[in-house]
C-alpha cells in the first residue's frame, strides 16, 4: 500500500465527521430559537407583577365548556381564581362549542395576562368537545401504521381546537404499551415498538404545532409497561436504565428532536432513576432537570399530570407536591386540589427562602414566551361566527372515517366464517364489562340487523342478572354462529380494560359446546388471551358510532379489512400480524 492510501480512506471519514458536527451544531441552535418569543413583552410583563400574580401563572385548574348563568357559584369561583389569583391557564373537561368558546373568550377578558387554555385532545377535538371532530385512538393509527393520518388529525385538531379557544393539547400519548394488562395506557399508545410509537407521535406533533397548536408528549419518562393506574396508587416500573432508554425513553427523544414544546410528567416511581424510595418522577430532580432538561437537552414546557390524582396526593401533600415539582423543574401545576391553598404556600416558601425566586421566573418565562409564541399577547379572544365554518367540515370527518377503517384490523379468520352469510341463524351479543352500559351495542345491532334480517340480538353489562344471561346462551347455543361484540372502556381510576368474568366465561361455554364464535373487541386488542379458540377476531380499537357502524360492514364484506395489530398477543400472535379480507358487496 502507498504510503498516502490511508490518508484517502481517512478524508472522507474527517469530512463525514464534520457535516455530523455541523448538522449537531444546527440542531442545537434550532433547539435555542425554538422555543424563543416575544422577550421584551415577556420581561416588562414580569417587572410588573407581584410575587403572587408570577406563581399563579404556573397554576392551572379545570372548567368545563356547559352552559352556566353568571350568577352561577362555579362560575364565580372560577373568575375569581382568573382575577384575584391571577392563574396562567385552565384546562377545558368537555362541553358544547358556543359555550366553549364563548366561556374562553369571558375568562381571558377576565385575565391581566392572557390565559393558556389546554385539553386533553388525544383524541382530537371532538374528544372534549361536542360538534367537533372524533378520532381514533393512537393505537388504531399503530394499526393503520400511517405517519399521514397521524398528520391529518394534528392537523385537524389543531385547527378545531384554536377555533374554539384552546391553544395546548396534552397529546400525543408517547408512551410504549409493552404490558398487556395496563389499565390506563392501552389503546392510547400507538403500540409496543417504540419506533413505531415514534414515528406515528412525530407526525402529529410537527402537523399539530405548525398549524398553531403546543403538543405535549406524555407521560414522561413512559407509563406502557406498568399494570396499575396512577389515577389510584403510584405504579412502579423495575426496568434497568438501558432498557428504559431502549424502549421508554425513545419516543420522547424523537419528540424532543421533533420540536415537540410540551412534556407532560408521569406519577411513577422508577429505582433505575431515582434513588430515593417512593419519589415520583413528577417531583424528582434527578428525572426532571437531570435526565429531561440535561441529557435529552429539553428546552420546553413541563407541565404535571393531574396533581389531584392518587398517584401523588396518596402520598405527598397537596402543597407538598406543588413545591417539590417546581423543586424538580416543573414549570405548570396542573390540577391542584387546592389551587389558592397552593398559590399561597408557593409564595410564602419564595419569601422564606425555601423555594428560589429565580426558579419561579424561570418557569415564568418558559410560561409567558409559549404564549407569545401563540400570539396571546396580540390577540387572546375567538370569533364565535366562525365555529359553524370550521368544526366538523366534511373534509375533517371524512379524515376520520378513513383513520377509523383504516385500522381494522382481522386476527383470526377460522373456517373463512366471515363474511356473514346470509340465511344463517345469527345471534348477536352485545357484552358490555361496563356497569349501565346495558345497550353498548345498539348501533351495531341495527346496522347488522338491517343487513341480516331475522338476526337475534341480546345484551348484558356488568349488572346483567344470572337469569337473562342463561336466556342469552340458550339461545345461543341453537345458533349456526355467534357474534360476540366485546366493550369495556378505558377510564381513569377503573383499574382494568378488561372483560367480565362471567362474560368471559360465557364466551368459553360457547365454544365447549361447539358454537362458531366470532368475537369484536371495541376496546383492547388482548381480549383473545381469554378465550384464543374462538373462530373469528376483529379488532377496531374503541367504541364509537363509527366503529359500530364499521363494525357491521367490515363483518358483511362491505369494506376491506387491512390492519395489522400494533403490539403482540402473548402466546398467540405477534405484532404486525393481520388478515385482509377483500370486500365482496357494495356498502348500504
Amino acid at each position: 500500500m502507498r504510503k498516502d492510501a490511508g490518508w484517502r480512506w481517512l478524508i472522507p471519514t474527517i469530512i463525514v465527521g464534520i457535516l455530523w458536527g455541523c448538522a449537531a451544531g444546527v440542531q442545537v441552535r434550532e433547539q435555542e430559537t425554538r422555543f424563543q418569543g416575544d422577550r421584551r413583552w415577556v420581561e416588562k410583563t414580569i417587572r410588573k407583577m407581584s410575587l403572587e400574580e408570577k406563581i399563579g401563572q404556573l397554576v392551572v385548574t379545570r372548567y368545563t365548556g356547559q352552559f352556566f348563568n353568571y350568577d352561577s357559584p362555579y362560575l364565580k369561583n372560577l373568575e375569581e381564581l382568573v382575577r384575584k389569583y391571577h392563574l396562567g391557564g385552565l384546562i377545558l373537561f368537555g362541553g358544547e362549542a358556543l359555550e366553549t368558546a364563548h366561556f374562553t373568550n369571558h375568562f381571558q377578558k377576565l385575565a391581566r395576562v392572557p390565559l393558556l387554555i389546554a385539553s386533553d385532545l388525544e383524541r382530537g377535538a371532538g374528544n372534549q368537545v361536542t360538534g367537533a371532530t372524533l378520532f381514533p385512538p393512537l393505537m388504531a393509527l399503530g394499526a393503520a401504521d400511517s405517519e399521514e393520518l397521524a398528520y391529518e388529525m394534528g392537523r385537524v385538531t389543531a385547527i378545531e381546537g384554536r377555533a374554539l379557544g384552546i391553544h395546548m393539547t396534552y397529546a400525543p400519548v408517547v408512551d410504549v404499551n409493552i404490558n398487556p394488562d395496563n389499565p390506563i395506557i392501552n389503546t392510547r399508545s400507538v403500540g409496543e415498538e417504540p419506533e413505531q410509537v415514534a414515528r406515528i407521535t412525530r407526525a402529529f406533533i410537527k402537523s399539530c404545532q405548525s398549524h398553531g397548536m403546543i403538543a405535549t408528549a406524555k407521560h414522561f419518562p413512559g407509563h406502557g409497561d406498568t399494570d396499575q393506574d396512577s389515577h389510584s396508587l403510584l405504579p412502579v416500573i423495575r426496568a434497568d436504565e438501558e432498557r428504559l432508554k431502549q424502549v421508554e425513553l425513545y419516543p420522547f427523544q424523537a419528540a424532543i428532536e421533533a420540536g415537540v414544546e410540551s412534556i407532560m410528567t408521569a406519577h411513577l416511581y422508577l429505582p433505575a432513576l431515582e434513588p430515593e424510595e417512593g419519589l415520583p418522577a413528577t417531583l424528582s430532580p434527578r428525572i426532571l432537570s437531570g435526565l429531561l432538561r440535561q441529557q435529552m437537552g429539553f428546552k420546553g414546557l413541563v407541565v404535571t399530570d393531574a396533581l389531584e390524582m392518587r398517584g401523588i396526593t396518596g402520598y405527598f401533600g397537596d402543597e407538598e407536591a406543588a413545591l417539590r415539582a417546581l423543586k424538580a423543574g416543573v414549570d405548570l401545576l396542573l390540577l391542584p386540589p387546592d389551587p389558592v391553598r397552593v398559590i399561597e404556600r408557593l409564595t410564602l416558601a419564595v419569601r422564606t427562602g425555601e423555594l428560589p425566586l429565580s426558579r419561579v421566573e424561570e418557569s415564568l418565562r418558559r410560561v409567558l414566551l409559549a404564549k407569545t409564541r401563540l400570539g396571546l399577547h396580540r390577540q387572546r379572544y375567538v370569533s364565535l361566527d366562525r365555529l359553524p365554518l370550521i368544526l366538523g367540515r366534511q373534509e375533517f370527518r371524512d379524515l376520520a372515517w378513513k383513520a377509523f377503517a383504516s385500522a381494522l384490523t382481522l386476527v383470526k379468520n377460522d373456517n373463512q366464517l366471515l363474511p356473514l352469510r346470509e340465511n344463517k341463524n345469527l345471534v348477536l351479543l352485545s357484552l358490555s364489562s361496563d356497569p349501565g352500559d346495558y345497550f353498548a351495542g345498539r348501533r351495531l345491532a341495527a346496522e347488522v340487523s338491517s343487513r341480516l334480517p331475522g338476526t337475534r340480538v341480546f345484551y348484558a353489562d356488568g349488572d346483567t342478572g344470572q337469569e337473562k344471561l342463561d336466556e342469552a346462551f340458550s339461545a345461543a347455543s341453537e345458533a349456526e354462529l355467534v357474534v360476540a361484540a366485546l366493550f369495556s372502556s378505558l377510564r381513569s381510576g377503573k383499574g382494568t380494560v378488561d372483560l367480565e368474568p362471567v362474560h368471559i366465561d360465557f364466551i368459553k361455554r360457547l365454544k365447549a359446546n361447539g358454537i362458531p364464535v366470532v368475537a369484536v373487541s371495541f376496546g383492547s386488542p388482548y381480549f383473545l388471551r381469554h378465550f384464543p379458540e374462538v373462530d373469528g377476531y376483529l379488532c377496531l380499537y374503541r367504541n364509537t358510532s363509527e366503529t359500530q357502524e364499521l363494525a357491521a360492514k367490515a363483518l358483511c364484506g362491505e369494506i376491506t379489512i387491512f390492519g395489522h395489530l400494533p403490539v403482540s398477543l402473548p402466546g398467540l400472535f405477534p405484532r404486525g400480524h393481520g388478515l385482509i379480507l377483500e370486500k365482496i358487496k357494495e356498502e348500504k
